[in-house]
């Protein structure tokens, strides 16, 4: 089988690499010869450090989408367009399709997976979510007897690296962003990963291929990592025992969908509290499986070439296999509006050291119904703006909003409230 590859960039030199070392292995346990017959990208002068024979090189895409004899094709382009483009003309000339575009794939899902059922192809993304981590697959297959109730996810290494560097060396969210920046962990524009949507993108995913039900990204609650101190970890770590995690949230109660992407703190047992730098972990509940946890890497060039290798060696293994990801039919009813659902919460506020303050707060949630679990507020001379720290009992989240809408409005109480559920 031949295969042709868009994008010679970072992941496209590890698909590669993996073929130049690889193939004869690749060819052992498919019993069939998988050939890089060509390969597209807009820059072929670049040196990207692994052997490639010349002839095979090209800037037109057309040679790859138009060559009846590629069976295969790669999109590691990324983005849109042209990548959306490229990927629906390689499934009508009736190619199967291996791409690690999560970004496209939450945005077009519906006409990338009809055009592949119209042409009896199929696209394969594995490595979309979690890098190499073949959780993907899980989920399709190996978990495919059970319903799946949750799934709780760290897939963003630079927010998790973030968090990590904040927690061990007890640095500011801005100084360990730079640091990030120039180790390579985090984009000269790191919104995309430390505002939370790429977690998002991911989370779209894995809902569709665990509960069958497509949530676009303008549909999600999704909050990042900016507005978290070093204070808050520490006392999260210190006085309530939790590491402070950017997660997405899946869980499927009584048909109910509630799902979205933001910090939580999550206490220390939980296996997903110890994933840690720029490592991913994925922390899925069947019905009859119970947790199951995916760890490794989710990012990176020989990680994410091993998923996008793979996906093609399931293709020559199985290339008459019927497009169905997911359980086939949608185990959702309803989705849980953001602010009906529960939880404890960890709130954090800025508040001057004055006589009745307390009080003021305290009655806000009071009038709001909800409980309060402790209170702890650091020592400072009096008139001086000191932080408290609250922890809630179960409380809606419309609620939780409403009574920091109140309590932003005191007097007395300076900068925005932040608040952080509690796993």
């Amino acid at each position: 089988m031949n295969v042709g590859l868009i994008g010679f960039g970072t992941i496209g030199a590890g698909v590669v690499e993996i073929f130049n070392t690889n193939h004869d292995l690749i060819r052992e346990k498919t019993g069939k010869d998988l050939k890089l017959k060509r390969v597209v990208d807009l820059d072929i002068e670049t040196d990207r450090g692994v052997d490639i024979d010349p002839e095979i090189l090209s800037t037109d895409a057309d040679d790859i989408l138009n060559d009846p004899e590629i069976d295969i094709v790669i999109e590691l382009i990324g983005g849109y367009e042209p990548a959306r483009s490229f990927i629906l003309r390689a499934l009508e000339n009736g190619k199967h399709v291996v791409t690690a575009n999560k970004a496209l794939l939450a945005r077009h899902w519906d006409e990338i997976m009809a055009t592949a059922r119209e042409n009896g192809v199929r696209i394969a993304f594995e490595a979309s979510v979690g890098g190499g981590i073949p959780v993907l697959r899980a989920l399709n297959e190996s978990l495919a007897a059970n319903r799946i109730k949750s799934i709780y996810g760290i897939i963003n290494g630079t927010a998790n690296y973030i968090l990590t560097r904040m927690a061990s060396e007890g640095m500011e969210f801005d100084d360990v962003l730079r640091e990030a920046q120039r180790l390579g962990y985090a984009e000269r524009d790191p919104t995309f990963d430390i505002e939370g949507h790429d977690t998002a993108q991911k989370l779209i995913i894995l809902a569709l291929l665990g509960f069958g039900v497509y949530v676009p990204e303008e549909d999600l609650h999704v909050e990042g990592i900016s507005k978290i101190r070093r204070d808050d970890i520490e006392y999260a770590n210190n006085e309530l025992g939790c590491s402070v995690k950017l997660l997405a949230t899946a869980s499927l109660d009584d048909g109910e969908l509630e799902m979205g992407v933001m910090p939580f703190l999550v206490p220390h047992e939980h296996l997903l509290s110890s994933v840690n730098g720029v490592f991913n972990g994925i922390y899925i509940t069947g019905d009859f499986t119970g947790p199951v946890m995916f760890y490794g890497k989710g990012a990176g060039r020989r990680a994410t070439a091993s998923a996008v290798v793979a996906d093609c060696m399931d293709i020559a293994l199985n290339p008459e296999s019927p497009l169905q990801p997911g359980p086939g039919v949608r185990m959702v009813e309803s989705i849980r509006e953001f602010r009906e659902t529960r939880s404890r919460y960890y709130i954090r506020l800025d508040a001057v050291d004055r006589p009745g303050v307390l009080h003021e707060i305290a009655g806000a949630f009071s009038r709001h119904e909800i409980s309060i679990e402790s209170v702890t507020q650091k020592g400072a001379l009096e008139g001086e703006s000191v932080p408290i720290y609250i922890v809630t009992h179960e409380a809606a989240e419309g609620d939780i909003q409403s009574a920091i809408r109140e309590i932003s409005e005191i007097r007395w109480v300076t900068g925005e409230p932040v608040r952080l559920k509690i796993l």
